[in-house]
């Protein structure tokens, strides 16, 4: 097992019928949690502009855009979803440590990096936001990009320590320029989400990163992991229980709830209950606040919903005997923005939940099986990220409403 290896799955067989039956059962999970969110909507404030107006002069407000940084990749941008999804990460954690029945999925792939990648990512969008937070003068701004790309995958790669943690969140940081870059240069002038911009600067600023860490002398890939061997052993898999339509669906549900927080490479289900149960909270107290001010978050949860469900249907295949697919890579990507661009009609939402399913890991899987060794493969996904969403994002508006 190494630093870059995927998540392992308790599954010898998954079977259409369980898999099917535990589609169905997270979108119906979705759909509910969707008019929960409906019924808590009360707010009619313009609470994000209000936030943005706010941040040059109160420095409380950028201590929130901060921690908002932490659920941006999910389209959120909710410091109380953030709370959520640390506070259940860290329940996985420790119930991992502790070996207990309901650890779940192993939080960080079971490689026991999960404190030393937090403490990378934190510190990268610390950085990000004492160098570039001055421009939030002028509107919003990616601060949120570190978080999730260069320096929680250097440790994935590299291992635990001080000399990787900062070489990766002080190198992490230049991606949030890049994505600015790339938006006044890219997205903008064609009339692109920005999502591509920010997806496309992940994917540029972390190949640059990995090359350059074949030169830094205080960088060595390991030979093996550098997770202590019991930790491994403690987070590996029981053997693989025999395939019930019971068991298939209940899996499916499970994973369908890990992609909610793979975008942090964390993919556990206390994390993405956290996450959700902070958001359920955000909006209770002031849902105009999350996703940018859209009031679309409803629509939001449905289209991640249904794009994870479909993706662990159609390439259930690669689940199989411990395997691993991006399913997760529509959920942060073509999914919510296609809902942001529509205004979360119907016919567009299902349109970009299905296509972002079907196409996103056709794009993601031959790049990442083609990059070398010590080059974590999620570059590929998030190369996927730009790519689809840049087809199926225009195609989308022109749908009716």
């Amino acid at each position: 097992m190494t630093s870059t290896t995927r998540p392992t799955v308790e599954k010898s067989e998954l079977r259409l019928p369980g898999v099917l039956t535990g589609a169905v059962i997270a979108v119906a999970a979705g759909l509910a949690l969707s008019g929960l969110l409906r019924l808590l909507s009360t707010d009619t404030s313009d609470a994000f502009a209000s936030w943005l107006e706010s941040l040059p002069e109160d420095g409380w407000s950028r201590v929130l855009w901060l921690m908002s940084d932490i659920t941006e990749p999910q389209f959120y941008a909710s410091p109380v979803a953030s709370v959520g999804l640390l506070v259940g990460a860290l329940i996985a954690w420790l119930l991992q440590r502790r070996r207990a029945r309901l650890a779940g999925q192993p939080i960080a792939y079971g490689s026991g990096l999960w404190p030393w990648m937090l403490t990378a990512a934190s510190l990268s969008i610390v950085i990000s936001n004492l160098a570039f937070g001055w421009m939030l003068e002028s509107g919003w701004q990616p601060t949120f990009v570190p978080f999730v790309c260069v320096a929680p995958a250097l440790v994935l790669v590299y291992g635990a320590g001080w000399r990787v943690v900062v070489t990766g969140a002080v190198l992490g940081s230049l991606t949030t320029p890049l994505a600015m870059l790339l938006i006044a240069l890219v997205t903008a002038p064609l009339g692109l989400p920005v999502v591509v911009a920010n997806t496309l600067s992940m994917a540029i600023g972390t190949a640059a990163v990995f090359l350059l860490a074949r030169v830094l002398p205080w960088l060595r890939v390991p030979a093996a992991t550098s997770a202590e061997p019991e930790r491994l052993e403690d987070a590996s898999p029981r053997p693989a229980p025999r395939s019930t339509l019971l068991g298939d669906a209940v899996w499916t549900v499970r994973r369908v709830l890990c992609d909610f927080t793979e975008t942090q490479f964390w993919a556990t289900e206390w994390a993405s209950i956290g996450l959700l149960l902070g958001l359920t909270a955000q909006v209770a107290l002031m849902s105009s606040l999350p996703a940018y001010g859209s009031d679309l978050i409803p629509q939001i949860i449905v289209a991640q919903t249904l794009t994870s469900a479909v993706g662990v249907l159609l390439w259930r295949h690669l689940y199989r005997n411990g395997g691993w697919a991006p399913t997760y890579v529509s959920l942060v990507s073509v999914a919510p923005a296609t809902v942001l661009a529509t205004g979360g009609a119907l016919l567009p939402l299902l349109f970009g939940a299905i296509a972002g399913a079907v196409l996103c890991p056709l794009v993601a899987r031959p790049i990442s099986s083609r990059l070398p060794t010590d080059f974590h493969p999620f570059i590929g996904n998030v190369i996927s990220m730009a790519v689809v969403t840049s087809i199926v994002v225009p195609i989308a508006v022109l749908l009716p409403r």
